[in-house]
């Protein structure tokens, strides 16, 4: 007989201070999930669901390296249960990296020439003032902007 599986996860204390926010978040990732893509490109129909991962991950991040609001137990649980992206946030603590939008801009496989995305260029070397990102749609994230 397979064994029974209950939900016994035991929360680390801050918990309760971050979980309507992260609810929150969570509701409107199924909301962009469930969202009609009619009348968009393929790569617009994703752009909210990126948006929206990059602002929980944001909103952790912050709480623990800049406002210093969330203990490393609370930070690494986070992490454990996906509410962030480690990887993003790794990167977020690198010079150069401080206002990442995700992580396919930084790849040199997922675009023409191997370099990284339009949106890395800092504003004052585009030749186009206004640039959308293909693959998240963010408008620029360069450290120097």
């Amino acid at each position: 007989m397979p064994k029974v599986r209950t939900n016994r996860t035991v929360y680390p204390e801050g918990w309760e201070l971050i979980e309507p926010t992260l609810r929150d978040l969570e509701t409107k990732m199924r909301e962009a999930e469930n969202e009609t893509h009619e009348g968009k490109r393929k790569c617009e129909a994703l752009w909210p669901i990126f948006k929206i991962s990059h602002q929980k991950s944001r909103y952790i991040y912050d709480l623990f390296y800049r406002r210093k609001a969330i203990s490393r137990e609370l930070f690494d649980f986070c992490l454990d249960q996906g509410h962030a992206d480690k990887n993003l946030i790794a990167k977020w603590k690198k010079s150069g990296y401080e206002r990442l939008c995700c992580l396919r801009c930084i790849q040199p496989r997922d675009h023409n020439y191997g370099t990284t995305c339009v949106c890395r260029v800092p504003k004052h070397l585009r030749e186009e003032k206004v640039i959308e990102c293909v693959h998240c749609g963010c408008h620029g994230c360069a450290s120097g902007d």
